[in-house]
């Protein structure tokens, strides 16, 4: 750094671009301007430069403010002096930090709002059901609405609003929309699994960590197949149905009595009792599926796929028709 004095400039000034110091320094003599108080540091007029020996480098001014103790500048113009009072600070929520969180979800539904906004619903893996804002999406040259889609798999990033979270970051980590769009029997078996997880997670915030495991293989199962296989979209729905209300705490029976409890097997099937009854529970209008049917059921809410590999429509629609009744 160049020392000031009476004399002119002395030492040696290094540039940021090259590892040696200066050879030559052009000594100027000056007289100083402004008269400084004891704690005060000047930059006098006229102001020192430093040249490089071989007059390449641009003579440079020094910048003439004076810092003073109390926090202000003291600017020299034509021998007139001015005091600055320090910059204020802003609104002081300006400086709040708003608190973020990340978590994995699946999009359940959308709502819009405003003019280029949505409301998202999801089903999230740490939180359970969850509902944010998502600016701008619906524009043209929104960078993440695509990804705000239903069916999308995605790992977000939130900050903790007033009364609705808001989306601020975005990734895809499965896109099951596309592949379904071009099924239409999955399309519908998926929309169906939606609003299904919508209606079992009542509480926003909580943790629902099984319902959004199922949902994701679900919907793994309808667009990549199973783990024994493809498997069509109808049976897949049904496994999903059984083991959601499972998962919920309406688990059927399909072996034992769901009334008495006496060991199965039994032939008559109650929805209003909670599945297969004995003779003695078997309450008036009860069906009496097949076998192979209570079997299947059996199959699809264990997740034994393996078990379903051949199985006749005759039975599948038998199957169907008993998890609907069921579920209503």
């Amino acid at each position: 750094m160049p020392i000031l004095s009476r004399e002119g400039v002395r030492g040696e000034v290094f540039h940021p671009d090259l590892d040696r110091a200066f050879d030559y320094i052009e000594q100027r003599r000056f007289t100083p301007r402004v008269a400084l108080r004891s704690r005060q540091v000047a930059c006098p007029r006229p102001a020192p430069v430093a040249v490089h020996h071989d007059r390449d480098v641009a003579r440079q001014s020094v910048s003439r403010y004076v810092w003073r103790s109390d926090s202000a500048f003291v600017r020299s113009r034509g021998g007139r002096h001015r005091s600055c009072p320090p910059r204020r600070l802003g609104h002081v929520r300006d400086n709040i930090e708003v608190p973020t969180y990340r978590d994995e979800a699946v999009v359940l539904r959308t709502h819009k709002l405003g003019e280029a906004d949505r409301i998202i619903t999801m089903l999230s893996r740490h939180r359970g059901k969850i509902r944010g804002v998502a600016k701008g999406v619906r524009r043209t040259t929104s960078k993440f609405g695509a990804r705000l889609e239903p069916f999308s798999h995605i790992d977000l990033q939130l900050a903790v609003g007033h009364t609705l979270d808001v989306i601020t970051q975005v990734e895809s980590l499965d896109a099951f929309g596309e592949p379904l769009s071009d099924d239409y029997p999955a399309y519908t078996a998926g929309q169906v699994m939606l609003e299904t997880a919508d209606r079992l997670v009542v509480e926003e915030s909580e943790p629902a960590l099984q319902h959004y495991l199922l949902l994701v293989a679900a919907l793994r199962a309808l667009t990549l197949g199973t783990s024994d296989g493809h498997r069509s979209p109808t049976l897949i729905l049904d496994s999903y149905l059984l083991r959601a209300l499972a998962v919920a705490g309406y688990a059927p029976s399909f072996s034992d009595c769901a009334r008495c409890g006496i060991v199965g097997p039994h032939r008559a099937f109650s929805p209003a009792l909670g599945g297969v009854v004995c003779e003695r529970c078997r309450p008036a209008g009860a069906a009496r599926p097949a076998p192979e049917t209570l079997a299947l059921l059996g199959a699809l809410l264990e997740g034994r796929w393996g078990d379903t590999r051949q199985v006749l429509d005759r039975v599948a629609r038998e199957a169907s028709g008993m998890t609907a009744a069921f579920v209503a």
